[in-house]
């Protein structure tokens, strides 16, 4: 094997979980080593983590309609109604992944309810802030929206959760999802899902879903529980060490697609008394402030979400005022002097790469004169700041690889790069996509990835369909493709 970069082939001995020692090629004995594997000269690097996911999310889209093709409410009408027509009013249809923003046909509920019926129907936006839901599942989960069957942030996220909760996921369909992560290089993910996480994971690593390092969220509602425990960031929560305790999650805004990103220029086409013309204040901040110091107070770290850059500028200026350092989840909009201040106040930005590319047209309609200030990720990287790359999984696929290469290339689908002055170079998204940076120590542990390809010297094309070979955690093999 050789490292990223260079020539030289490596020999790496793992013993304990740990890499026990690295040197040139043939100078490891063979008594050192109780069983060989050859890598036959491939590129070598630490394993690869998905700093924001919603796992359980993951897992469901995989049994939800996909209505991320539909690019109009027609289209994903038309995909509905055929849906609806195989089922009876006693059961529920659940789809995920539409994307209303740029549709020049806006959602109505009562074309909603000619296409599905008597049948409960609950659409789930990409972006999951939003869904479209029918007469029939409105009166089932006793809400109620406006003549555009639309529910959005708190009411949507209320039903979403009950939504999951009634879900049938077995173990086998949480193992199968963490194997095709382990299959794209993915050593550890950090869970945002909003579930009782310190208590959920050691329980699906005692059923033997362990191709992953797990670290879990907590938030609001369950903040106290956490306290009460007496858990801290960075506790250990199972005995194989896979679990760690992580952040509270706070969400302070909404989203771009939605176009409930709190902001501080009004969203064009919106009326001047519109009540979310500028997006929303999802949580107060003097509530934020209160969770914060509540949070640090136990011991445990921050993690808030916050798109618009009026929600970014409150919430750096709230860690400013509690002297606390945390990560900023998604950072998508930014005025420019806020992007300097992320290093000076030990903030680091969790980011989507593949969001831009996702949004990119719907950010030039939303965010017009603003879009060189959009997911402004070499900005972030040159003022200083600590970049972890994420997927935000289901709102895109859990593949770092497709983050890598959009951080890098700005581009997707043969299109021009979109703003290719806030690209980053491949070894900087592959550090933010690692815990350990790209240099293999010996001592550290043997979380480790085989690809076929020098992520170095790959192409944008290369690196988003990027081959691995096999990945290893703690010194077992969760793929192995040689």
């Amino acid at each position: 094997m050789r490292p990223p970069g260079s020539r030289q082939l490596q020999d790496l001995l793992v013993s304990g979980g740990g890499v026990a020692a690295i040197r040139p090629a043939g100078q490891l004995s063979g008594a050192e080593a109780q069983e060989s594997c050859d890598a036959e000269g491939r590129t070598v690097l630490p394993g690869l983590w998905d700093h924001h996911v919603h796992f359980t999310q993951w897992v469901i889209q995989q049994q939800r309609l996909d209505l991320s093709g539909a690019d109009s409410a027609d289209e994903t009408l038309r995909l509905v109604a055929s849906a609806a027509a195989q089922l009876s009013a006693s059961q529920r249809l659940t789809g995920f992944g539409f994307r209303d923003g740029l549709w020049h046909q806006p959602p109505t509920l009562a074309a909603l309810d000619a296409a599905t019926g008597e049948v409960p129907t609950v659409l789930v936006s990409a972006d999951l802030h939003c869904m479209w839901i029918n007469s029939a599942a409105q009166r089932q989960f006793g809400a109620a929206t406006d003549a555009t069957g639309l529910l959005r942030e708190t009411e949507s996220f209320a039903v979403l959760q009950r939504l999951d909760a009634a879900a049938e996921l077995t173990t086998a369909d949480y193992r199968r999802a963490a194997d095709v992560a382990a299959a794209r290089g993915v050593v550890g993910v950090v869970d945002f899902e909003n579930d009782d996480n310190t208590a959920l994971w050691p329980q699906r690593v005692a059923a033997g879903v362990d191709a992953l390092r797990v670290e879990v969220s907590t938030w609001p509602d369950t903040l106290e529980r956490v306290i009460d425990r007496g858990l801290k960031t960075g506790d250990g929560l199972d005995s194989q060490g896979l679990i760690t305790m992580g952040p509270l999650k706070v969400i302070v805004d909404g989203s771009l697609n939605t176009r409930t990103a709190w902001c501080w220029d009004p969203y064009p086409g919106l009326a001047a008394d519109h009540p979310h013309r500028c997006g929303v204040e999802a949580v107060p901040i003097e509530e934020l402030t209160r969770l914060l110091q509540r949070a640090n107070g136990a011991g445990i770290g921050a993690a808030v979400h916050a798109i618009g850059d009026r929600a970014n500028t409150e919430v750096i200026d709230t860690f400013a005022a509690l002297g606390m350092t945390g990560r900023v989840e998604h950072a998508q909009l930014l005025r420019v002097e806020d992007v300097a201040r992320f290093a000076p106040l030990g903030l680091e930005a969790s980011v989507q790469p593949e969001h831009a590319m996702d949004d990119r047209d719907v950010a030039d309609a939303y965010w017009p004169g603003r879009t060189d200030r959009a997911f402004a990720l070499r900005s972030l990287h040159e003022s200083g700041a600590r970049l972890r790359l994420g997927s935000d999984a289901p709102v895109s696929a859990l593949d770092p690889w497709a983050q890598i290469a959009a951080a890098v290339t700005r581009s997707r689908d043969g299109r021009a790069p979109w703003h290719p002055e806030q690209s980053i170079d491949v070894a900087t998204a592959l550090r933010a996509s690692t815990r350990a940076g790209l240099d293999l120590r010996e001592g550290g542990p043997a979380d480790l990835i085989l690809v076929d390809a020098d992520p170095l010297t790959a192409t944008g094309e290369q690196l988003r369909s990027m081959e691995v070979a096999a990945t290893m955690l703690a010194g077992r093999f969760t793929h192995w493709k040689l």
